[in-house]
Parts: C-alpha cells; structure tokens; sequence
C-alpha cells in the first residue's frame, strides 16, 4: 500500500487523532465510537485515504490470539471502508503502542511505529503520533523504549490477558488526563516541544506539513511563510480532524 502522491479530483485526504476509546466510562466512550463511526461512514463518501494518527485506543495489547474486548462497532467500519478499497493508514500512539499485526492481517491497514515522510501534490508531509518528539521529557522517552523493548513486551504476554488489560487499562487511564478535570493549554511556541521539533527539522529540509496528535490541542500554527505544523486535537473535547484537497490543508471540527 503507498501513500498518495496525488489527490484524486473530488477526493480528499482525512486526518484524525487521539480518541482514546475505552475511557472514561464504557458508557461515554461508546458515545464517541458511534460519532467517530457516522464521521467514518460520511466522509467515505469522498475519502482518498484517511490516516489515524495514534491513540485511536486508550490501551491495546495484542496477543497471538488475543485482542482486546470491545471496539467492534469502529472495527466493523474500518473493515468495511477497506473492503470498499479506501486506504487507511494507522500509525501507533503511546496508548495503543503495541500494535502488531491484526490490523494488517484482518483488514489490510499498515502499521506505521515512528514518523512518515511522503510527497502528495509536491507538498512534502510529516505524520507521526508525536509523543516523545522535540527536547525534554527524558523520563517518557526513557519509559517509552523500555515498553518497545522486545524482552518487555514478551514478559507482558506471558500475562493472563484478564490481568494483564487490566493492568494496562489501570496504567493507561492513571496516566492520561480525561476525567475533564485538566484541560491541555497552548503553552507558547518556546515551550510547545513539537513546534521545536518541526523548527529544527526544517533546518535540515523544507517541509511543508508537519501533522501531530498526542497533544490534545487542535492547533493550526505557521512555522513560515511555506511551512505549518498542524496538530489534530482529539474526539475527546474538540472532535477535530484535519483535510487536504489536493491545494487547501484545513484543520476542521466534526459537528455533533
């Protein structure tokens, strides 16, 4: 499956992020699965490809033959978007950074575990999650490699999945501010640590769009005059995706 290097006419690309089904109630979380659903189902009707950016899961382990329970209305979907030959593109988050193979294998949506590069309409895209991006936050970076370890995740399998998601979900949900208490803040280009990762990229190269989650902030900032970094925000709060038409880069919000 290759990425776009056009935008067919009439067709856009979809972008999304950070829904973090599971929490914080079963009850509310299928709130949001049914709206991410009807958004699905809408903007297949003019969908190119859509790319979901991580954390589409507020905790997910795959086993050999174990997934997790739940989800199966957002599941069904992205199946059959596939089946209708939309290309969908998943790229893991911190919460459902342990993605193997089920999506690829059940419905032919590729995996990507660290950031893109790719060229549509001579716009050059960068697309990742995120998280661990940019200076700082040393202690996430070092706890971020120690989960991707290999040996990690093999002593995490050897776990009853009963015990072990519910580990996770417990860790997960612990770590993560969606109980509506703690709203995220734009904190100042000095202090945005993904804005300083997209500066010193462009150091190297021009990129035209650099698109983000994890932040949970639906941003829309000039890097300069040729550049912007986009980050989607989440279905938690804001319900913000993002759109390319071929010309027109737009970060939106889905109207409930």
């Amino acid at each position: 499956m290759q990425f776009p290097a056009a935008v067919e006419s009439g067709k856009k690309i979809y972008f999304a992020s950070d829904l973090h089904l599971g929490v914080p109630t079963r009850e509310k979380s299928l709130v949001r699965e049914k709206l991410f659903v009807q958004w699905l189902d809408e903007i297949s009707k003019d969908a190119q490809c859509i790319f979901i950016l991580g954390d589409l899961f507020d905790f997910w382990f795959e086993y050999k033959q174990v997934v997790p329970k739940g989800f199966v209305r957002v599941l069904g979907k992205l199946a059959e978007l596939r089946d209708k030959n939309i290309p969908i593109y998943f790229f893991s988050g911190n919460h459902d950074q342990w993605m193997k193979n089920y999506f690829t294998e059940e419905m032919g949506i590729p995996i990507f575990n660290k950031e893109v590069q790719f060229v549509c309409n001579s716009k050059k895209f960068m697309l990742g999650h995120g998280d661990g991006l940019g200076p700082g936050d040393y202690k996430y970076k070092v706890i971020k490699k120690i989960f991707h370890a290999r040996v990690f995740r093999w002593l995490f399998a050897r776990l009853h999945p009963n015990f072990a998601i519910w580990i996770g979900k417990k860790w997960s949900y612990n770590n993560r501010f969606l109980n509506g208490e703690v709203r995220e803040k734009f904190l100042g280009e000095e202090k945005e640590w993904l804005i300083g990762y997209a500066r010193e990229k462009l150091k190297e190269e021009q990129i035209d769009y650099f698109i983000f989650g994890h932040r949970h902030l639906a941003i829309d900032y000039s890097l300069n005059e040729k550049s912007r970094y986009i980050n989607l925000g989440d279905w938690l709060r804001f319900f913000s995706y993002a759109t390319f038409d071929g010309k027109n880069l737009e970060l939106k919000y889905y109207q409930k």
